[in-house]
């Protein structure tokens, strides 16, 4: 215990800096945020799930909730059910296990419905692909309307292909 407390007091405490320009990244978010309001005209609702990701993309997603990029406060909602959403953000590849549950999901979403795969695992089944455990890509099981790609994807880029996914549903 004292090793690691050491190795502590050595290291310090390690932050990303603060960017250098006046409210860059934010202003970008800003702007996201407002046309995505501007383009759906009301309030967005998301449902996520987890097709059998090794959860690096649910860590981005739930980003989006944070103070800093503050979703919630502009009206773009995580839901528990996808009888209330407008939109499933499908992570991972699709395992077998859960090929059933998701096809419930999407069956349970109301339309007009989204489907947007998120991260490399589910646009393309990523390192797993496909096998005797894996389906592969969400596309393999139900109908994909836009991909994000990445692994993980930022928040930023999540933002962006969820106002993509919007503008292509208007």
């Amino acid at each position: 215990m004292i090793h690691l407390l050491k190795h502590i007091f050595r290291t310090g405490i390690l932050t990303e800096p603060m960017p250098a320009e006046e409210g860059g990244p934010q202003r970008e978010i800003d702007r996201l945020h407002d046309e995505i309001l501007h383009v759906l005209g009301r309030a967005l609702t998301i449902r996520e799930v987890d097709a059998g990701s090794c959860n690096g993309c649910e860590l981005e997603i739930h980003a989006l909730n944070n103070p800093y990029y503050n979703l919630e406060g502009r009206g773009i909602k995580f839901v528990a059910s996808p009888r209330h959403a407008d939109m499933l953000l499908v992570t991972g590849p699709v395992t077998r296990n859960m090929e059933n549950a998701l096809r419930i999901a999407y069956d349970c979403t109301p339309d007009p419905k989204l489907v947007v795969a998120v991260g490399d695992c589910g646009c393309n089944g990523g390192v797993f692909g496909e096998s005797y455990a894996s389906c592969g890509a969400i596309e393999n099981v139900v109908g994909v309307d836009l991909r994000i790609p990445g692994c993980p994807p930022t928040p930023l880029a999540l933002m962006q292909g969820i106002l993509a996914a919007v503008r292509k549903s208007k």
